[in-house]
């Protein structure tokens, strides 16, 4: 199943001067390790995999001094294969698992850049940000693997064709044929109920049926659960499952802003404040954090004490609140939680693309903007409908204030100029 990413690694496999060890992190179960045994496939003659949660012996060879020569040596006598420059990947696959070949990469990067060393972590943000780990600092490219988007969906499913017509279109900015514009209705939807975890796709793809597809989300979700009581307290491990399992109904609600209460009576930032982070630096969620000006630069005007979460995965969301595939395709949920996938599906396309995520909102009058980007200099808002009515009074009081070039408004309808805003069909949200 291919991935866009792939572009940027081969980038990074072919560049000759100035290249640096990779990290390639994100949440668990995104793809990071087969995306990086299918580079050293496709791009180099022979691939060396350390994994350091299973190998423990090899997190041994890091203990002594991290000398790149001596480390090659001992990966050739281990694993009898022979490490050429530019001909071998070395695979340092959950490196947060051994801070000492993590702080290694430094020296790859001083003493031996003739190897490609690439490196990979579920949990790295956390680690990180939680240990004092010695990270190289400047001596790394960091790239981040989420799921698959919607284009990539589509790709794995055999419809690639439509990705390019959905391109075209928004590029040109032309109307979609009806009977295209419904059928790519009805992929949006299967796609809210699959999502873009690697190994949900590959089991509805592999048996053309979405029967089991609720048994493997379910077991990422377990997964996920079962990270945060490897990797922390028994205390803490408490409180990031507890605010993990109010995601949906913090956002089946008209106000998706992230409430403490609704975690448990009484909880507060102080509280949870280190359970969200935890959630945020392991990819689990992705955090929107709320602006009081659409002007740039956006993160001038971040308002710390508020912000809303999403799942990094709205096919887990989906099946996170139990929401029967059947039910989405015939669009018999409640509107609130309708709304709630829409966004959520929206803030992954938008963090895929590389933006920051932010929503803005207004006192006087009370108003609310779904998502506001900075892309190319200008400041962008763009207004989420999960259905075809698209009025938005807060987008037109917005657009009265800060006047921008252009505001973008998806929804189940066609390509469009609707009171000076570009409509664009909610399947389009990858273009932008």
């Amino acid at each position: 199943m291919e991935r866009n990413i792939m572009k940027e690694l081969t980038a990074w496999r072919n560049k000759k001067a100035g290249r640096m060890p990779l990290i390639l992190h994100g949440v668990r179960q995104a793809g990071k390790t087969y995306i990086l045994r299918e580079l050293g496939e496709r791009c180099f003659k022979n691939c060396v995999y350390v994994n350091f949660e299973r190998m423990e012996v090899i997190s041994g060879f890091f203990e002594g001094e991290l000398n790149p020569d001596r480390l090659i040596r001992l990966l050739e006598e281990y694993f009898s294969v022979k490490i050429v420059p530019d001909e071998t990947l070395i695979i340092f696959d959950e490196i947060q698992a051994c801070e000492r070949a993590l702080t290694s990469l430094k020296y790859f990067q001083e003493e031996a850049p003739e190897y490609h060393v690439a490196a990979a972590g579920s949990l790295l943000g956390v680690a990180i940000n939680r240990e004092k780990y010695s990270f190289p600092v400047g001596k790394v490219v960091m790239k981040t693997l989420y799921p698959f988007g919607f284009d990539e969906f589509l790709q794995a499913m055999g419809q690639g064709h439509l990705v390019m017509l959905i391109r075209e279109h928004y590029e040109k900015r032309e109307e979609m044929p009806d009977i295209v514009h419904k059928e790519l209705l009805i992929w949006y939807r299967r796609y809210l109920a699959t999502g873009g975890m690697p190994a949900v796709i590959k089991e509805y793809r592999e048996e053309k049926s979405r029967i089991n597809v609720p048994e493997v989300q379910t077991l990422i979700l377990n997964a996920y659960a079962a990270d945060m009581a490897k990797y922390t307290s028994d205390s803490e491990s408490t409180k990031i499952r507890n605010a993990f399992y109010s995601m949906p109904a913090q956002l089946a609600k008209e106000n998706r802003k992230f409430q403490y209460k609704l975690i448990r009576k009484g909880a507060t930032a102080g509280l949870f404040g280190d359970s969200i982070a935890w959630l945020v630096f392991s990819g689990t969620v992705l955090q929107c954090d709320r602006i009081t000006r659409g002007e740039i630069p956006l993160s001038a005007f971040r308002d710390v004490s508020a912000f809303k979460l999403y799942l990094s995965d709205v096919g887990l969301l989906a099946a996170f609140a139990n929401i029967p595939a059947e039910s989405i395709m015939r669009d018999e949920i409640s509107d609130l939680f309708r709304g709630a996938l829409a966004e959520n599906y929206v803030a992954q396309a938008l963090k895929t693309g590389g933006y920051q995520l932010y929503y803005w909102t207004s006192d006087t009058p009370a108003a609310e903007g779904d998502f506001v980007i900075q892309k190319e200099g200008k400041v962008l808002p763009v207004e989420v409908k999960s259905g075809e009515n698209t009025h938005a009074r807060s987008l037109k009081h917005y657009r009265k204030l800060y006047e921008p070039k252009l505001a973008i408004r998806l929804s189940e309808k066609n390509f469009g100029y609707e009171d000076g805003g570009f409509a664009v069909p909610l399947y389009a949200a990858f273009c932008i």
